[in-house]
């Protein structure tokens, strides 16, 4: 018989959870998980993961009394609901109307997980402009370099005078794949 699993969670100790444990008993709740002192943007929370974990044994259903309980990045909040929906579990936030074990409370959550679509979207597109930007002005994107200019002529003296790769990245404190590497960026011109 599907169960209720309840799930609550407040971010500091001084915070207290009956508000939340109150409704989610009166909401029939046959189990329910807390969470004490924990951020709503830390994934990894024990509460939560033996909420999930009894969920998980049927056809069962995670109520939470507000959605921000659960988490507070909305692609989190989206992915997770989606591993209930594969595991065939459902989803309730009381105070939201969210529930997904009804045709409008599927709605909504879809229109959620399309938004949180769109935002990851939006910032992959202002990422790649912003790195085509600091290009366009000279900027080095992405890690820092491993060898400064005056290295690298360096590496290349030692390397003329019969130095092998692992002698100079030695010396020069990086592995010799990063001698090599250098040494291929040198011959094909890239910098």
């Amino acid at each position: 018989m599907p169960m209720k699993i309840g799930y609550a969670r407040v971010s500091t100790d001084e915070q207290n959870l009956d508000l939340q444990l109150d409704a989610l008993k009166a909401a029939g709740c046959n189990k329910i998980f807390t969470d004490e002192g924990k951020s709503g943007i830390t994934k990894d929370r024990e509460g939560l993961s033996q909420a999930l974990s009894a969920v998980s044994e049927g056809n069962n259903t995670l109520v939470v009394w507000k959605l921000d309980r659960l988490g507070r990045s909305l692609g989190f909040l989206c992915e997770l609901i989606d591993k209930l929906k594969e595991q065939g579990a459902g989803f309730h936030s009381l105070t939201d109307g969210i529930d997904t074990t009804t045709t409008g409370g599927k709605l909504v959550f879809h229109i959620m997980g399309a938004l949180a679509e769109f935002e990851r979207d939006l910032i992959k597109e202002r990422t790649k402009a912003g790195m085509k930007a600091a290009k366009k002005r000279g900027k080095h994107v992405g890690r820092p370099k491993a060898l400064s200019e005056g290295q690298i002529q360096h590496m290349h003296e030692l390397l003329n005078n019969g130095k092998t790769q692992a002698e100079v990245g030695e010396l020069l404190g990086v592995s010799a794949n990063t001698i090599g590497r250098e040494l291929r960026k040198s011959r094909e011109g890239i910098e």
